[in-house]
């Protein structure tokens, strides 16, 4: 599990040190999850203590909103002062990848009913 968890680390850390390093806007956890992905596809899939420790922390997502939960509660006056824009953005970032999936979903099963070629 060390093992598996340190691999995950590395990752996030190149991530991070990619988007500093070249200050690009995208977090560094999200570059270091897309290298993640990108190294586990061309090795044909994770080993089997990767998967076994990404379940663990799965299991135990909700630990992580604790952070997230306590900031809302620090900056409450803050969030209540603007809850219009709050509100707002919430509803469209929501309708907005609603409607993303939808095409995604539209998109792979169209793909999918297309015949295919056979040599």
């Amino acid at each position: 599990m060390i093992g598996a968890i340190t691999l995950l680390l590395v990752f996030q850390l190149l991530g991070e040190v990619i988007a500093r390093g070249l200050a690009l806007p995208i977090p560094g956890p999200v570059i270091g999850m897309a290298l993640l992905f990108a190294a586990l596809a061309v090795r044909g899939g994770p080993a089997t203590d990767l998967r076994k420790t990404a379940q663990v922390m799965l299991q135990h997502l909700s630990l992580l909103f604790i952070p997230a939960g306590t900031g809302i509660m620090l900056h409450f006056q803050r969030m209540s002062d603007e809850w219009l824009p709050l509100l707002i953005s919430l509803v469209a970032s929501t309708l907005i990848t609603i409607a993303v999936t939808a095409l995604a979903l539209r998109f792979l099963s169209r793909r999918r009913d297309l015949p295919r070629e056979t040599p």
